[in-house]
Order: structure tokens, then C-alpha cells, then sequence
């Protein structure tokens, strides 16, 4: 089979790239002809005589906008000129003003448009509008790329649903949740000290973008002043954010420790007892999969994509994620019952185990093998989805 990905980044290190990355290693070890459309390849795909690599620089160019846009219109100008050489296109959203056969989606930009928490509706200025319009275009051209694809792959029953909202057909929607590295997040054991964390006090663990109140840093620390024996650990770019004199005027800022932008965040999750994270707005972040590969118990909200991971058994799962009581709540139980959290950890490591980025690949590539067969059969291959003769097989397995 010929497939063609089409995507910014595939490398590790990256989301979006890394799912592409694990797609493409299991297309070369099944022996697929790929040629790969992006801006920035891993090197050791690029080298392999199995991969042809198409670059399409877009970095000399001043604004995402602009740079999305270039990389969309020089991408569907080669797939016009060579698309009768490939048998399947995957691409990612409205990336590419071309038709595509598979469609995986990370973000819907029409529900981001919608939701409280919008760039557009903190920032009252230039980059607030920039914002406004940088997403409203792309919830309207991610609507059209919708339209065209056969199949669109969700990577969260929460992303599945906001596809629903936008008028995608249920019908085409396959659900396949990112993958999590089970040898770089696994439990163990880390030096507090060597961390910079405090040794022999309950630590709880925060990750993400902390310059915007959309990943709700600030509900947290709110929860934490309810909760006095317990330390937090924050990790994510402290310029520009709000949250240190937040952590200041709530008179908690011994017990907030920010690390700033880490890489080691596997060896911080193995000194953490516990991971937050009530995300106020979430596609499915990779985060959530790696606190639960390390065996935390995890409290985080029904906002949160990849939330429908997390069972009872697992952790915490908040109805509302602004609710300050209910949150100290839940932090107050794994703080105060140590059993509790060591069971929690095990069914967190259990779950992490049925999510191995080998898995979620290999689901992709049956997809895509399953698309193909059922097109060569039928009579009428390029019918749309709604009156093409036959469903993708109930039994193809995803990984949710």
C-alpha cells in the first residue's frame, strides 16, 4: 500500500508529531511504500530508503497563520500532481487544502472557538483578535477537510463528541487515543532533592502551560490553601504567568514549587504522590496518559480529553472544574490515605498498559489496511462514507 502522511512535525518530542512518528514506524514494519509530507522529519526516518520525505519549509514565515496557510496550499498542490500514485492520504485537521482518505483529529477549533476560556476572551487586545481570527478560520476550514475524509479519526471521546457537535457524522468517527512510552513512565522512585522538590511532605504534580488560565492553575492553588499538608509541584514556563503572585497572595507560595520548563518530567512524576490536572479546556492531552504510566492517582475533570480513562479505581474525576471545595476534597483524600493512593497507582499503571504507542499505531495501520481492502472490493471505491455499501468491521480494534 502507498500511504501519504501529511502533517507539520513527525519526530518525537511533539504531540501531534509523535503519534504521526509511531504511524509511520509501523508502516515501514509492515512493509508500506510512504511518502511523507511535512516541515520537520525525525533524521532517522528521512533516512531510511523506505520513506520518501517531502519538505515543505515554512519557518522564514512571521505569523502560525501565515505559515499554516503556505504549508496547506504547497501540500494540496503536490497531492493534485501525485495523487494518482498513492492509495491513502492521512492527514491532521485543516491541514492541507487537499482531500484526504483519513483524517486524525487532535483539536476541533470550532468547539475551542466556543469555549470560555478562549484566548479571544481573556485578552482584550491585537493578539486576543489575532487569536479570534487565526481560530475561526481554521474551525471553518477544518469543516470542509472533515467533509472530504472517509474517515476521521478522534483521539478522545471528548474530541469524538465536539465532531458530532459540528455536524461530522457519527458514522465516520473512529476513536483511537494517543499512546504513552511504558519504559520512559513507569513507576519508580526519583531524588526529591536532586528535583529541587522537599523531601518527607505529600506532593502533588502539576504539568502544562501556565501563562493562560485555560489549563486552571489557578483553581488549584485556591484548593491547595484548603489543603495545608500538602506541597505542589508546578511544571510549565513561569514568564509571563500570573500564577507565582497568585501562589503569593494566597500565602501558599512555600508549599507552590515551580520547576519551570522540564524535560525530565518522567523522573518528576516517579518523586510526585499525585497528579492534577482539571484542565478547563482539553482535545486529549499526552500528560494525563503519562501520570497514569507512572502509577499516579490522578484527579482531573469531565473537560479534560482523555478524562474517560481515568476510572474509580484510578483516580478522581471532577464534574466541574472550577469547584474549589470538590477539588480540595479529592486532594485531602489521596493526601490523607497513602493505601488508597498505592491501589489507585496500580490500576493507573494497569490502564497505561492497554495504551503503548504500539498499540494505538498498529490500530491506525488497520484502519488504513481495512479502508483500502473494502475500496479495491467495491464496485463504486470512492463513494462517500454515508453511501458506500459497507461499515469499517465493528471489530476493528481501537485503543479506548
Amino acid at each position: 500500500m502507498k500511504i501519504c502522511i501529511v502533517t507539520h512535525k513527525i519526530r518525537k518530542g511533539d504531540g501531534q508529531g509523535r503519534v504521526n512518528y509511531e504511524v509511520v514506524q509501523e508502516a515501514i514494519r509492515r512493509g508500506h511504500d510512504l511518502t511523507l509530507l511535512a516541515s520537520e522529519i525525525a533524521p532517522e526516518l528521512s533516512e531510511n530508503n523506505a520513506v520518501n520525505c517531502i519538505y515543505i519549509p515554512v519557518e522564514r514565515y512571521p505569523t502560525e497563520f501565515i505559515r499554516n496557510f503556505i504549508f496547506a496550499k504547497k501540500s494540496a498542490d503536490w497531492l493534485r500532481k501525485n495523487r494518482a500514485n498513492l492509495d491513502l492520504i492521512k492527514v491532521n485537521g485543516a491541514i492541507t487544502m487537499g482531500a484526504s482518505d483519513v483524517n486524525a483529529v487532535h483539536f476541533v477549533h470550532g468547539s475551542w472557538l466556543n469555549s470560555s476560556v478562549h484566548i479571544s476572551r481573556t485578552r482584550k487586545d491585537l493578539y486576543g483578535l489575532y487569536q479570534w481570527l487565526f481560530t475561526a478560520a481554521n474551525a471553518y476550514w477544518e469543516k470542509q477537510a472533515f467533509q472530504q475524509s472517509k474517515i476521521i479519526i478522534s483521539v478522545s471521546e471528548k474530541v469524538a463528541q465536539e465532531l458530532v457537535n459540528i455536524g461530522v457524522s457519527q458514522q465516520k468517527i473512529r476513536v483511537i487515543v494517543n499512546g504513552v512510552d511504558l519504559q520512559e513512565f513507569a513507576p519508580g522512585v526519583s531524588s526529591r532533592t536532586t528535583l529541587g522538590l522537599p523531601e518527607n511532605v505529600n506532593l502533588a504534580l502539576f504539568v502544562g502551560d501556565i501563562r493562560t488560565p485555560r489549563k486552571n492553575l489557578d483553581t488549584i492553588l485556591q484548593a491547595l490553601k484548603k489543603v495545608p499538608n500538602l506541597h505542589l509541584a508546578v511544571v510549565g514556563d513561569t514568564k509571563g504567568s500570573p500564577f507565582l503572585e497568585l501562589a503569593n497572595n494566597l500565602g501558599i507560595r512555600e508549599r507552590v514549587h515551580f520547576l519551570g520548563y522540564r524535560r525530565d518530567i518522567a523522573k518528576i512524576m516517579q518523586a510526585a504522590d499525585l497528579f492534577v490536572f482539571p484542565s478547563r479546556y482539553e482535545a486529549c492531552t499526552l500528560v494525563l496518559l503519562e501520570a497514569l504510566a507512572s502509577g499516579l492517582p490522578t484527579i482531573t475533570a469531565t473537560a479534560t480529553g482523555g478524562a474517560e480513562l481515568v476510572t474509580a479505581e484510578a483516580g478522581i474525576v471532577l464534574p466541574e472544574t472550577d469547584d474549589i471545595d470538590s477539588l480540595a476534597t479529592s486532594l485531602s483524600i489521596l493526601t490523607s490515605d497513602r493505601p488508597l493512593r498505592q491501589k489507585m497507582g496500580k490500576a493507573a499503571r494497569a490502564i497505561a498498559e492497554q495504551h503503548s504507542w504500539s498499540k494505538m499505531a498498529q490500530t491506525y495501520l488497520n484502519i488504513f489496511e481495512e479502508l483500502i481492502t473494502h475500496e479495491k472490493h467495491s464496485s463504486h471505491p470512492h463513494l462517500s462514507p454515508s453511501s458506500r455499501p459497507w461499515p469499517l468491521s465493528e471489530s476493528t480494534p481501537t485503543a479506548n
